[in-house]
């Protein structure tokens, strides 16, 4: 069963933070398709005032400019809520490395602050957004729940740390919350601008300007690129999960693995251009190799991914072409 057939109350509340972003403004387009009511919250640091245009107007739809840093905030934004979906943090591996200070306020205090105002609220539900990061070095292919290595960088200590506050709050005061470790989501609306824009987004803008893009590494590395209808089923699935997820944390994939250089040429066919890469270093803190064992997700979630790779880059190719 897909997301659309799941089932809320027409005046069911859901908050989610983040909601100006990439997989944030999709959630949102999500739960106003239900018919629900969804209130967004974000500073528009990097999300975009474009995605709340878009909604702004509709019925049950509610923006509220605030940042997670500041506790009052979270608090006024939970009252009333059904379901929090917490999206909101700062992404990319190098750019934590130069603000470390910056990603422990915002991805891990934010989530603390988000968590005690959801537990305050009397929330239901707490989905929150954490990474495929959180397995490190670990070696082993596919990466399975339980099985983490060292982290490699300081954004992937800040999910690893919003994981453990998230079990504290489950186990101490019985808030139900359930983590999403994303592998390389992609689709429509995903920001292709800037140095630390997602491959594939960029990758598309570029080729479609006539530029050559740039591979950092050699190109064999793998991942389990993960199209964003998928993660939409695995976070309303979420919010009706049976108790015994509550306080675990979840692979969100396709459980697929893709090789960059597979995916660059893909991309040059489907676009007609002929333009070879670029091949720069490796990114500091990166993985190698990254695909997600999902049989944890499908087993307490109901979760089972409709789009694979192939399906989901075809919308996603096609929505650029569109909009950018």
């Amino acid at each position: 069963m897909g997301y659309s057939e799941l089932q809320f109350p027409a005046d069911t509340l859901f908050l989610v933070t983040g909601g100006a972003g990439f997989i944030g403004s999709n959630l949102c387009e999500a739960i106003l398709k239900k018919g629900c009511r969804v209130r967004c919250l974000d500073d528009l640091s990097t999300g975009k005032q474009a995605n709340v245009d878009l909604f702004l107007g509709q019925p049950g739809y509610e923006f509220v400019k605030g940042d997670i840093k500041d506790y009052d905030t979270c608090r006024k934004a939970c009252e009333g809520v059904d379901y929090v979906l917490n999206q909101a943090a700062w992404g990319s591996v190098p750019r934590s490395l130069e603000m470390p200070l910056f990603y422990c306020k915002n991805n891990i205090d934010g989530t603390l602050n988000m968590l005690e105002a959801a537990r305050q609220s009397g929330v239901k539900k707490f989905v929150y957004a954490s990474s495929s990061s959180v397995y490190g070095d670990e070696p082993n292919l596919p990466k399975t729940e339980g099985r983490e290595g060292n982290l490699l960088s300081p954004y992937a200590l800040t999910k690893r740390c919003d994981e453990e506050w998230a079990k504290q709050y489950t186990r101490h005061y019985g808030l139900a919350t359930i983590g999403m470790r994303y592998f390389n989501v992609f689709g429509r609306r995903q920001d292709p601008c800037g140095a630390y824009a997602a491959v594939i987004p960029k990758f598309i803008k570029q080729l479609l300007a006539g530029e050559q893009p740039t591979i950092n590494g050699d190109g064999k590395q793998s991942r389990d690129f993960t199209y964003v209808e998928n993660v939409i089923e695995a976070n309303l699935k979420a919010c009706v999960a049976p108790e015994a997820a509550s306080g675990e944390a979840f692979n969100i994939a396709y459980g697929g693995r893709e090789y960059l250089i597979d995916i660059y040429h893909t991309l040059t066919k489907a676009l007609g251009v002929d333009i070879e890469p670029h091949f720069g270093p490796d990114r500091k803190g990166d993985i190698k190799h990254s695909n997600a064992d999902i049989s944890k997700a499908r087993r307490l979630l109901g979760y089972e991914p409709s789009y694979d790779f192939a399906r989901g880059l075809n919308e996603a190719i096609a929505w650029y072409r569109e909009n950018l």
